[in-house]
């Protein structure tokens, strides 16, 4: 019987695809570790200040590439609509991401100014050239994701995963400072092109479209709206610290964040990620829907919840072990920022569910509500320096992310609730 069961088990294509993303962050997370340690050693809390405040611009704007509902719309499409959303959202995305190249040019000025060093401007117009590479792939990639394909997703993470974690101990054992975290990602890029294009046979018709454009865009709207919320609260710890501290104190922050959030946020990717395919197939069907979404919860919930106490509780050890003892005095940060990832899936997972119906404006509205409380509680935690931001990053998502985790899901499956597309069968 308990053979049948693992047997049964194996067989979920949530699971399978979990396994397929868990080994490619396997991978990554042996190549990573290497390339942490060096550059825990070779880099000074500067060069990681300056290069957060690059990797950090560039993370708000690639959210209006990937994830600006553009291949979400592709995903949830019916059959018959497919075709016309690629060859459209191919377009849509060519025009988005040379707009952002050209932004983000324009913007590294200005950030340059604000944060009084001008070293920032050239590699933020460099590691602009990423958003020229992405419409080569976006759609490619929904279609695979929108065939529960994460195998292929799994192969393009782990090979450029792994060049990049070996570029970046090169170029910072060559004295390269900062430009060994900005450089890397660029270089490497093209895997995914190469990978998707391979596995993929969809190419887009070379005449310009955009019939039906502005359905892709309403049903986007709310995506992004809530993605850059999500982007906003990741990353405004680093822009306020950056801007009202220090650099060096930055530097420590930032080392703290991948350090250990870091960790755990690529574990919670792997977890969340397959969830929206997995729901959106089953969206015809309640009893599968409601069985797939809190299946999937329950998964989450075993493998986030262990993780991320281990992590937090073995912190005070290998830290100074693994990256040296200059680092010690970031340990309480790393704890405090670690222990904030236990809620961050559920409320992801009930934000997905939401999307998968159509109602990502709910998601629009929380996140607009929740971005408040994490810049008043920011604001209150900075008075006591960077361990009262880490505070005050645990405490918000630990008091407000299980409220709306609960209150979505019993939105959604509610006796008399009108957001399911079919009702009980």
């Amino acid at each position: 019987m308990i053979i049948a069961k693992i047997k049964q088990q194996l067989s979920n294509q949530f699971i399978r695809n979990i396994g397929w993303l868990g080994g490619a962050e396997l991978l990554n997370r042996v190549f990573r570790l290497g390339a942490t340690v060096v550059l825990a050693r070779a880099l000074s809390p500067q060069d990681y200040g300056l290069a957060a405040i690059v990797l950090t611009v560039s993370e708000f704007t690639t959210v209006f590439t990937l994830r600006a509902g553009i291949g979400g719309k592709i995903v949830q499409a019916d059959e018959e609509d497919v075709e016309v959303f690629c060859n459209t959202a191919y377009w849509l995305n060519w025009i988005l991401c040379i707009f952002l190249f050209v932004a983000q040019c324009l913007a590294a000025f200005p950030i340059a100014w604000l944060y009084k060093d001008e070293k920032l401007i050239l590699p933020l117009c460099v590691y602009a050239l990423v958003y020229l590479m992405m419409p080569f792939f976006a759609v490619h990639n929904a279609l695979i994701d929108r065939a529960n394909r994460l195998k292929i997703t799994a192969i393009s993470t782990a090979i450029q995963s792994m060049l990049n974690n070996i570029l970046i101990p090169i170029f910072a054992l060559s004295g390269m400072g900062m430009w060994a975290l900005v450089l890397p990602g660029l270089f490497t890029m093209p895997v995914w092109i190469v990978v998707t294009h391979i596995n993929e046979p969809w190419r887009p018709k070379m005449s310009f479209t955009l019939k039906r454009w502005r359905e892709i865009v309403n049903f986007g709207k709310d995506v992004l709206g809530y993605e850059l919320l999500e982007k906003l609260r990741a990353n405004l710890d680093y822009l306020l610290l950056g801007v009202l501290f220090s650099v060096e104190d930055l530097g420590v922050y930032f080392f703290a964040f991948n350090a250990g959030l870091g960790i755990s946020l690529n574990v919670i990717n792997i977890m969340v990620w397959p969830l929206y395919p997995h729901l959106c197939a089953a969206r015809g069907n309640f009893v599968e829907f409601k069985h797939k979404y809190f299946h999937s919860l329950k998964t989450i919930s075993l493998v986030i919840v262990p993780l991320v106490i281990l992590q937090s509780s073995l912190a005070p050890f290998y830290v100074p072990i693994v990256f040296g003892e200059k680092w010690r005095m970031a340990v309480p940060i790393l704890v405090l920022i670690c222990l904030s990832a236990i809620p961050r899936p559920f409320e992801k997972a009930a934000a997905l569910l939401l999307q998968s119906l159509d109602k990502a404006w709910i998601n629009v509205r929380w996140s607009l509500i929740f971005t408040g409380i994490f810049i008043a509680s920011i604001f209150i935690g900075m008075q006591w320096g960077i361990f009262g931001v880490a505070v005050s990053v645990l405490i918000s998502h630990a008091v407000a992310m299980p409220v709306f985790t609960v209150w979505a899901t019993i939105l959604v499956f509610a006796r008399n609730s009108t957001l399911l597309l079919n009702k009980k069968s």
